[in-house]
Formats: C-alpha cells, structure tokens, sequence
C-alpha cells in the first residue's frame, strides 16, 4: 500500500505517526519511508538514517540574449506566473517565479531564449532502523517545493503490493501536499482535539476529498482540549483510526529524538492495528469504486 499521513497543520504529531507506523510495520513487511516535507524534513532525526545516495533536483529557466532580444514582450504576455517582465524593451526574469513549461522559448520569434539548468532541492536515499528511507529537501529561497516532492516520490518501488510506503507530507493543504497525496491508496489524518486543530481539520478532509482519497483521522494528543473534533468525524462519517494520549512521557521521548514504539512497547500493537484498519478502509473504498 501507499500512504499519505498529513495534516490540515503543523505540530499534531504527523511525522511521529509516520516513523512509528514504519518501525511497527518492518518486521512484518518491507517498508519504505519519503519524507515529502521538503522544507522542513525530520524524519531522519528519528530513524538516523545512512544516506548512500543523493540526487540534485534540476529545472530549466529562460536565459535570454540581450544581442538577439527585440523587446516584442511576447514571452511577458505568454508566461502566466509573471517570471518575465520587460520593461522599456528590456527584459528581466525572475527564476524563482518559473514553472519551467518552456513556452517563452517558443513563442520568442527571434530565438532570443534558451533554457539553462537551475538547482532546486536535493533527495538523498538511505536505510535507518531496517528502514528504506529517502528524504527531500528544498532549495533555500526556492518556492517549487511540489517539484522536489515529484522527485521524492519517484524513488518509491513501483511495484508496492507487498511493501509499505508511508509518504510524509508538508502541513497544510498547499500544493506541496497535493503533489505527495495524489494517487496514493489512503490519506491518514492527523489532528489534535483542539479548536485551531478542528479547524485545519476540515481543510485537510476537503483536499482528501478533492483527491478522491479515502481518509481517516488520528487524533493526537486525546484528552487535552474538546470533543469537536470527534462530533466532527462522528456528523461527517470520518472514521476514528487511532487515538494517542497526551502523556508528558510521550512528549519527552519525541523532544530528545526517541522512538515511541521502541520506549512505550505496547503502542506497537496500536499501530500495527491502524496498520489493518488503514488496509481495511482502502480495501472497502476500492471495492465500492469497482461497483460504482
């Protein structure tokens, strides 16, 4: 299976879901885990992993040659997130702006644009704790973190039938987060039971929705705020996978770097039975799809 764990926002305990869920699972089965977090990776903090491979995520920006450039500011009008302006017949890019489709260079009717490479992030690939783990990282002041996390993605198994893949996304619902969940078997959502985490709730249920993803919730943290967040899923027929505690032991372990499953040994069982609900979920979705 391949799955997302995300959230609606930052701080429920997503990433702790995920290196969890991956060291209860190895000893049943392969498992692979992409941090898709590109802008602020950690999962390698936990599972300290020995990077053997690394890969630079390349993209093409327009160069332009002032000496063939009529200043037609046809490439102006044709690029659609503004990465080219010209000004008195000159023209200026902005390579953090561009999407690299390549249409300047198209529509330039003097040939004045070539594309040249410009680095974007890094992914580099290695194993910690049994664990098949790759890990993206964007470019500072880059904003195409979706670009790096395609990268990520791409070093999954293709076949993936026997193997666990736990995708790591960003927080939040942005493009990012989409670029890690789309296509993928099942999106886990983490929330805390508070107020802002009902509301980040919802945006995260909306994306899986948009996605066409079946979903669940984890609630982290249970106990320390409302009961909103459970009506919520309860009107919403949103299913309850998991619910940690919040125990300040819990909150210690993750703070000096530590593995709640290997500290706390009778979490593993919890999570290998999130593990079979997940399964069962995504088994039912795809069942009621073929029907349908």
């Amino acid at each position: 299976m391949l799955i997302t764990i995300a959230s609606g926002k930052g701080g429920t305990g997503k990433t702790t879901i995920a290196v969890n869920l991956a060291l209860s699972l190895k000893e049943k089965l392969p498992v692979v885990l992409l941090d898709c977090d590109v802008e602020e990776p950690n999962a390698h903090l936990f599972l300290q992993p020995t990077f053997g491979q690394s890969q630079r995520v390349m993209t093409t920006i327009p160069e332009i040659d002032e000496d063939k450039c009529n200043g037609c500011g046809k490439c102006s009008k044709f690029c659609a997130f503004n990465a080219i302006a010209v000004v008195n017949h000159k023209p200026l890019t902005f390579p953090e702006l561009c999407h690299s489709c390549g249409g300047c260079a198209l529509v330039c009717p003097t040939r004045a644009i070539t594309e040249v490479q410009r680095e974007i992030g890094l992914v580099e690939t290695g194993v910690g704790c049994g664990i098949d783990t790759t890990k993206g990282e964007l470019a500072i002041g880059s904003p195409l973190a979706p670009m790096v996390v395609e990268a990520v993605r791409e070093t999954a198994p293709k076949d993936h039938t026997e193997k666990a893949v736990i995708i790591d996304a960003s927080p939040g619902t942005s493009c990012a987060v989409v670029a890690a969940a789309e296509n993928t078997d099942f999106c886990l959502l983490v929330t805390e039971p508070t107020p802002f985490g009902l509301n980040d709730l919802t945006l995260a249920v909306e994306l899986a929705q948009k996605l066409g993803l079946p979903h669940g919730v984890v609630i982290n943290r249970a106990g320390l705020g409302d009961r909103k967040v459970y009506d919520y899923c309860h009107q919403t027929g949103i299913p309850i996978l998991m619910e940690i505690p919040f125990q300040t032991q819990y909150a210690a372990c993750y703070a000096r770097g530590g593995r709640l499953v290997e500290e706390f040994p009778d979490l593993k069982a919890r999570f290998l039975q999130l593990w079979d609900l997940i399964r069962a979920h995504a088994k039912e979705n795809h069942e009621r799809g073929q029907l349908g």
